[in-house]
């Protein structure tokens, strides 16, 4: 039997001043060439199995390890993240940390150079990676000016260049659009297949990469508490965790259906085998009446009402706008244009999704929304404060204990009651992504000077590390604002919280708006911008949800068993 490339026996750590340990009791062993998925609500002690195999624990976090962890044969206690370099390749959840050059080719070719390989050989390699990660036309770009999805890439690329034994992804889809998100799994698992490169992956959304794994691990508070294949590990997670389980596998057993699916082909495979494909339409309902998130239509009362208002001509509209763009154009001196001509309006208490791809110019757009920025033509007009919340939580959580950012109510809003203690830079991703967004809302920047709550909210990518069950608490947050009245702009590129979250979708092309509507009308039917239940069910169907999609799927099973 081939040496594991990860080994781990007995392995605990704890996080300085951290009273309970982030990984205890940790025995496994990761063969060449595996493919790994690591799942578990945020906090559970993902990211630092991952920060200890490429040696950044303990030795830039500190703090105390004990029992053994070792890979490519090398003792993550007594080797450092600089050697271990040589076997590991890593990719965290926030790519600006992880990027030091002022070029995207200067960056690829850094852990080459690092090595003295000859300037020849790193310029063929640098070219083939960038080739293989589709970011060819980046090479030259400079990466302050890259967003936020292809700094990633370009991240990425550096990790994948030397070709290590194994590679350590943190969320790598996070900041991706939902091509870009499918084509790099694909693309790491043949990169496994090919060269052998074991992959381990953390992610909390698992319907993009179950289908490329071999394993999944799971962890809860730092220990492994399920080790088995994706398809095993979905029945695990319908009796043991409820909350991991995929909006496909939860279509299936909220509809009575087994096996729960591990991809969109199974998915479809199983509902053929029931009789269930295609949808019966006609008899189940659907189109928009079936878009129903949380028991709430897409577009209820105030959502019509608001609906109603933006068909009107401006100067007929009841409301004042909370946020308007008139002809927003962001030109580069030395480059394309950013945004081109955009026209955007959103009233107050309204709920908008921003979607698009990578590039779009979707952060652009917040920026200059709150007003970092200054359009190059157009202007911009608010009807009172702006919070805004960026896709690096970092940035906004500068002091040594989470109690320090936010007050004691905050915290708790925070998911982080009674660990005020703890340093921001020590939680995990979506830890810091849930304080800083408190930061942003009880801070100057998100109360005006009588202490109300904002009149816009801007979020860019506000999920990114969320588990399940916190992405759907800032679902509630982000109702609760706009039914106070604060209109809320969440640029993001899961869909999935999309769904759940807004009651409009305006999708951007590359500087341009493409498309404004209802949710129902601009996810449902699509092949990338929508869910995975409306992938499967078909966009006839009009269900974006998992209950929806559940409720579709009951009454077409009903609706038979009366025939019969």
């Amino acid at each position: 039997m081939p040496e594991p490339v990860l080994r781990a026996e007995r392995f605990e750590y704890r996080y300085p001043e951290r009273p309970e340990p982030a990984l205890r009791d940790l025995t496994l062993a990761l063969e060449p060439g595996s493919f790994t998925v690591v799942a578990g609500e945020s906090g559970s002690g993902k990211s630092t199995l991952l920060r200890a195999a490429c040696g950044l624990v303990p030795h830039f976090h500190g703090g105390e390890a004990g029992g053994e962890l070792e890979v490519g044969g090398l003792s993550v206690r007594e080797h450092g993240s600089a050697e271990l370099a040589a076997v590991c390749g890593t990719l965290f959840q926030d790519p600006e940390t992880q990027v030091v050059m002022g070029g995207a080719r200067a960056e690829i070719a850094l852990p080459l150079e690092h090595r003295g390989m000859p300037e020849v050989a790193v310029a063929r390699a640098v070219e083939e990676t960038a080739l293989e990660l589709g970011i060819a036309h980046l090479l030259d770009r400079r990466t302050d000016t890259l967003s936020g999805g292809e700094l990633q890439r370009v991240a990425l690329a550096a990790a994948l260049v030397t070709r290590p034994a194994l590679l350590v992804l943190d969320e790598p889809t996070s900041q991706l659009d939902p091509v870009a998100g499918d084509e790099l799994v694909w693309l790491l698992r043949r990169l496994n297949e090919e060269s052998g490169t074991a992959v381990l992956l953390a992610e909390h959304r698992l319907e993009r990469c179950l289908a490329a794994a071999d394993r999944v691990l799971t962890l809860e508070a730092g220990r492994v508490t399920c080790d088995a294949s994706p398809e095993s590990f979905l029945a695990w997670a319908d009796a043991s965790a409820p909350a991991l389980a995929t909006p496909l596998a939860r279509l299936f057993l909220r509809s009575g259906l087994r096996p729960p699916p591990a991809s969109i082909k199974a998915a479809r495979a199983g509902l053929r085998g029931a009789g269930l494909l295609p949808v019966a339409v006609g008899r189940a309902g659907g189109g928009r009446e079936a878009a129903v998130a949380g028991g709430r239509s897409a577009t209820h009362a105030g959502g019509l009402r608001r609906l109603g208002e933006r068909l009107l001509p401006r100067g007929q509209r009841a409301l004042q706008p909370a946020l308007e763009l008139r002809d927003v154009w962001h030109e580069l001196r030395d480059g394309p244009a950013i945004l081109r001509g955009v026209d955007l309006r959103v009233d107050p208490g309204e709920r908008v999704a921003l979607l698009g791809r990578n590039g779009a110019g979707k952060s652009t757009l917040l920026r200059h929304a709150r007003g970092l920025v200054t359009p190059s033509r157009g202007r911009v007009e608010r009807a009172g404060e702006v919070a805004l919340l960026l896709q690096n939580p970092g940035d906004y959580l500068v002091h040594e204990r989470a109690d320090e950012e936010v007050d004691v109510d905050a915290l708790r809003a925070a998911g982080l009651h009674g660990r005020g203690w703890a340093n921001p830079r020590d939680l995990s991703g979506g830890e810091r992504q849930r304080l800083a967004l408190e930061t942003v809302l009880c801070s100057p920047e998100g109360e005006t000077a009588g202490g109300e709550r904002p009149a816009v909210v801007l979020l860019d990518e506000p999920t990114r590390g969320m588990d399940r069950g916190h992405r759907d608490a800032l679902v509630e947050r982000l109702r609760s604002l706009a039914d106070a009245g604060a209109a809320a702009l969440v640029a993001t590129h899961d869909t999935e919280f999309a769904a759940a979250f807004a009651e409009r979708v305006v999708l951007m092309g590359k500087g341009i708006v493409i498309a404004d509507g209802p949710a129902a009308d601009v996810l449902a039917g699509g092949r990338h911008f929508t869910t995975d239940v409306a992938r499967v069910l078909g966009g006839a169907a009009g269900a974006l949800t998992p209950e929806a999609g559940a409720e579709i799927l009951e009454r077409e099973l009903g609706s038979r068993e009366g025939v019969a």
